[in-house]
């Protein structure tokens, strides 16, 4: 099913629900948190450094935006006891969860596999593949207390074009989206949830920096200006849309 790729949002969107969105505190995360609050929902940030985290509490709070949650969580670090603490938190605090957007990541290396730092290889796919897994696996029961609850891994173009020198990026990705498409499966009798993966596409982020250096920024479209297709998904409007892989550009 298409997606509107320049949607944009009314203000009351996602009134009414709960959206954990990873990685808040930058880049396309952020961009989504922002949007998300500003369309109606109740978001919890989630991210590994408070500070960075309150300020962005803060912002929201001045746009007269649903009052939204705080969750500290370091993906590369966290134990069973801060997950289950966690999915506690979430269904004691609001007793359901609508959305779930995993756009946490870390880069890791651009070398050969040949010359790739193994410990780095294993935290890659730890953030990028284990950990939305378990995230995702822990906060279900929360998931399924929503009447339309939406999940969103965030996906890359190297899923499709495989290229060199991408690593354990690459190969972190690739497994998320087997991830993706198993658990829209098994989930095939929950019509209340669905699960699917955005490829957000070129986006002025650090990341995007870091494995293009020489790359003008300046060419690149903003992270707000690619969270439509997100919101999307995250609203009613995306309902029947479920075990996709979409691009938003």
């Amino acid at each position: 099913m298409p997606i509107p790729k320049d949607f944009t949002p009314d203000s009351n969107l996602l009134d009414g629900r709960v959206v954990l969105v990873t990685g808040a505190t930058s880049g396309l995360g952020r961009a989504l948190a922002l949007e998300c609050a500003r369309a109606g929902a109740t978001v919890v940030l989630c991210g590994r450094n408070p500070a960075k985290l309150d300020r962005l509490y803060d912002e929201i709070e001045s746009l007269k935006a649903p009052q939204p949650a705080i969750a500290v969580l370091d993906l590369a670090t966290a134990t069973a006891v801060d997950y289950d603490a966690l999915a506690k938190t979430i269904g004691s605090e609001f007793g359901k969860l609508d959305g779930l957007v995993h756009a946490a990541g870390l880069l890791g290396d651009r070398t050969p596999l040949d010359q790739y730092d193994v410990p780095t290889w294993c935290k890659v796919l730890h953030v990028n593949l284990t950990a939305p897994f378990i995230l995702t696996q822990v906060l279900l029961p929360d998931l399924r207390k929503s009447p339309d609850a939406s999940v969103i891994f965030v996906s890359s173009g190297v899923v499709r074009n495989p290229r060199p020198f991408w690593g354990a990026y690459a190969v972190a990705k690739a497994g998320l989206e087997s991830v993706r498409s198993m658990l829209a499966q098994e989930l095939e009798g929950e019509r209340n949830i669905r699960v699917n993966s955005i490829n957000p596409g070129r986006m002025r982020t650090p990341m995007r920096a870091a494995a293009y250096p020489a790359e003008d920024p300046n060419t690149l479209p903003t992270p707000a200006s690619v969270t439509g297709p997100f919101l999307y998904l995250l609203s009613a409007r995306g309902q029947g849309i479920d075990g996709e892989y979409l691009d938003a550009q």
